[in-house]
């Protein structure tokens, strides 16, 4: 006779319940053996090839081994490939129990244990300009950069641009998440690239309904653009954006209205150019990981959906010091190091 998971309950106790579950994680034999897959098949696999998966570990000081809550224990290494299969492609748990060796069940506390350490330890990195890599100086290339790509602006060192990401409809609270331009339900990120292909600060989520002057306001950017980005002389440097966003001393639109000058429409035209970039870095960190862009797993109230993209996007900036960009060949710009991005 077959049972079901509610009569096993009703006659098992505990300790024979976690031997069951150890019977059953048998079924599943790990083929993950790093040392036994190309450089090719772990860079399908996990984004990065062994050698880059081995430097991620330790600049990001993973531990030995990762204790979950519910007692499963797994190596560092372990973790972080969970982390990374997870995000690089909508899978499901049970999809990834053959490739670890593990049930649903302890790849989920794995995951969660795992990203978690990443969030705390790493996401400020994404919240500061207050970094080495953006030092005046490194702004000053920067903006020589972007200026050397016919940019009518010389002290302008990057873009910032919100995005909606759609999520799955919520059954609370829908019109505070849906976008009316996009027609989605979504959440909202803004986002600073920079032209060697690195995300210099990444805000969110909020609400999908917020216009991207809000975004920006409540991430308090302008703040710290004042205190890292005023040369001692006073001089500024400055990001473009979108229409959307007021015109300031550190944000810098395009002209507006229906009628332009010919000089306003040709500086208009020379920064679309060049701001082409803040929409590669956009659709490196979807390629990267597709996870992101599969909106019926985004489920608002059960899932960390922020939590999912900043680490992504701490993510894609480890692989963009690993590997490059294609913004950062666009201009000519090599990021950071990744021991220099991730130094604390």
């Amino acid at each position: 006779m077959a049972l079901n998971s509610k009569t096993l309950a009703a006659i098992l106790d505990d300790d024979d319940l976690l031997l069951l579950d150890t019977v059953q994680s048998q079924k599943y034999p790990s083929i993950l053996q790093l040392e036994d897959i190309s450089d090719t098949q772990c860079k399908h696999l996990f984004r990065f090839d062994k050698g880059g998966l081995n430097d991620l570990r330790c600049m990001l000081e993973i531990p030995q081994v990762f204790r979950c809550n519910n007692r499963t224990v797994c190596s560092g290494m372990e973790g972080l490939c969970v982390v990374i299969r997870r995000l690089a492609y909508p899978n499901r748990l049970d999809d990834l129990s053959p490739l670890f060796g593990r049930t649903k069940f302890e790849l989920s506390n794995i995951f969660s244990t795992s990203l978690d350490y990443i969030y705390e330890n790493y996401s400020y990195l994404l919240d500061t300009l207050d970094r080495p890599w953006l030092s005046l100086d490194q702004l000053q290339v920067m903006a020589t950069a972007i200026k050397n790509k016919n940019s009518p602006l010389e002290n302008c060192w990057g873009f910032i641009d919100g995005t909606v990401r759609p999520i799955c409809r919520p059954a609370h609270n829908q019109r505070i998440v849906y976008n009316g331009h996009k027609r989605v339900h979504g959440l909202k990120f803004q986002s600073i690239m920079a032209p060697n292909g690195i995300i210099a600060h990444f805000y969110g989520p909020v609400e999908g309904r917020r216009h991207d002057a809000g975004l920006l306001r409540e991430s308090g950017v302008e703040i710290d653009m004042h205190r890292h980005m005023t040369t001692p002389n006073n001089e500024v440097f400055c990001v473009y954006g979108d229409p959307a966003y007021p015109l300031t001393p550190y944000i810098i639109p395009p002209f507006k209205g229906a009628v332009l000058s010919a000089n306003q429409a040709r500086f208009n035209k020379r920064m679309s150019s060049v701001r082409i970039c803040v929409e590669w870095g956009f659709g490196k960190l979807l390629n990267l990981f597709a996870f992101l862009d599969y909106k019926k797993n985004h489920k608002l109230y059960l899932q960390p959906i922020g939590k999912y993209y900043k680490v992504a996007a701490l993510l894609a900036n480890c692989h963009t010091c690993l590997y490059g960009s294609e913004t950062g060949s666009f201009f000519g710009l090599n990021p950071p190091s990744l021991q220099e991005y991730l130094h604390r």
